[in-house]
């Protein structure tokens, strides 16, 4: 019996990584969501290294996963693994219907939608600050800090895509996301306004995340293919898909939290907290006349049900085929959409939601003729709590009651980036060695 690290993702690699205790992973490659692949033009074959004449798109598993924030010293860590490099954030809201890209945060640029809408808006967000108003969803969140106008015409349409619904019934959270900084709304009115947010400035490693996921797991004990299936915490012991099991002392978990306590079959006595699932379409395509310059844009609106369309090749070229580089006459995106959680789509209807995306982006101006589109799913991408709800809290104390402790965003049913998932993991490791 010992210490095992459930999960081979970022946070679980790092905590191999620094413990050196042995690592269950699912799947037959370390990176989880986090993970690079690549694609040659007209082929449906997924690689896992890019090939040596360099004629391929690269892709993520979850799409664009930017390292952001973070402490130095995970930084260092990251760049003693991989070279990176360091971006200024681009970024937009797009309105089809008036083919107009505004700077993101939208608040922080009401100049881009017109003197008359710009001056309502302005006004509605004063009132907004100087009036309190009872707060319990991430719909009164909106309201209360926005205004009708702003809502109306951006943050509920996107929010409706962006939550699959939710965002109705669930709690605000991650307000950080969308700044509220009545000065630099003022000022955004009439003249340019500095970068805010939490992802203003980010990097990524040059040779790919699954560069900086497989140089973590040469140093770590893996061993792939175990998805666990059940867990017997009376007797602590894990049961796999393959139908092996093995005993344990403690367990690092990094699987989502609603899936641990589905296979412990231990009850917290609250309703289960919602999660979002994200359909991820890569696409390697030429580049149509109207391509945005941004490394990603938000959408409030599309025939196709998609609410971010991220720009790979923006960010990087390194995303592109090695002979389209220099031209730059082609395009590496990701296009995403949420669906409820337990919603996924069978494949029919994924490869309907493909060709309709793909014709709206076409129509947009904004891809040309495709050369590669594949589709991946993300079960759990953004994880809900209810108004009210001490389920997490719950949860996460009879997990560790029972020897097991839950470590990272998915594991502890928070948003938090690469970067302070390691940090997570390295700390669990060296806590745990």
């Amino acid at each position: 019996m010992s210490i095992i690290v459930l999960g081979a993702g970022m946070t679980g690699l790092a905590a191999g990584y620094a413990s050196g205790l042995p690592v269950y992973e699912a799947t037959w490659s370390p990176g989880g969501i986090c993970s690079s692949y690549y694609m040659r033009p007209g082929s449906g074959e997924r690689l896992s290294q890019t090939p040596e004449d360099g004629d391929a798109y690269r892709f993520e598993i979850g799409g664009g996963h930017w390292i952001f924030g973070g402490d130095p010293l995970v930084l260092r860590f990251i760049r003693s693994l991989t070279p990176v490099k360091s971006y200024i954030r681009r970024s937009a809201v797009y309105f089809p219907e008036q083919e107009l890209l505004v700077p993101y945060p939208l608040q922080n640029h009401l100049r881009y939608l017109g003197q008359k809408v710009a001056a309502q808006v302005l006004q509605e967000i004063i009132d907004a600050q100087q009036t309190r108003k009872e707060v319990v969803t991430m719909a009164d969140w909106l309201r209360a800090n926005f205004g009708p106008t702003l809502c109306e015409l951006f943050f509920e349409p996107f929010h409706e895509l962006y939550t699959a619904g939710l965002f109705r019934q669930i709690a605000p959270q991650d307000a950080y996301k969308t700044p509220v900084d009545l000065s630099l709304v003022i000022q955004g009115a009439f003249d340019d306004v500095p970068l805010v947010g939490y992802n203003a400035t980010f990097v990524y490693p040059e040779e790919g995340l699954n560069v900086l996921a497989q140089r973590m797991a040469e140093r770590c004990r893996i061993q792939y293919g175990k998805r666990v299936v059940k867990i017997d915490v009376g007797n602590h012991e894990l049961f796999f898909e393959d139908g092996t099991s093995t005993r344990y002392e403690s367990l690092i978990s990094t699987l989502p939290l609603n899936q641990m306590l589905e296979m412990t079959g231990l009850e917290v006595g609250e309703p289960a907290d919602p999660y979002t699932s994200v359909l991820v379409l890569n696409i390697g395509a030429k580049r149509g006349p109207k391509c945005p310059s941004e490394h990603w844009v938000y959408v409030p609106r599309s025939k196709a049900g998609f609410h971010r369309v991220g720009f790979y090749s923006n960010v990087d070229v390194s995303f592109l085929p090695r002979n389209a580089r220099e031209r730059n006459d082609r395009v590496s995106i990701y296009v995403e959409r949420a669906y409820q959680g337990g919603q996924r789509p069978n494949d029919t209807e994924v490869d309907e939601y493909r060709q309709t995306a793909i014709a709206e982006l076409q129509i947009w101006g904004w891809i040309g003729e495709v050369e590669v589109a594949d589709a991946t799913w993300i079960e759990v991408a953004y994880t809900w709590s209810r108004p009210g709800s001490r389920r997490r809290q719950k949860a996460l104390k009879v997990l560790e009651e029972h020897d097991i402790y839950p470590v990272g965003r998915y594991a502890r049913w928070v948003f938090q980036g690469i970067a302070d998932s390691i940090r997570d993991g390295l700390i669990a490791g060296v806590v745990l060695r």
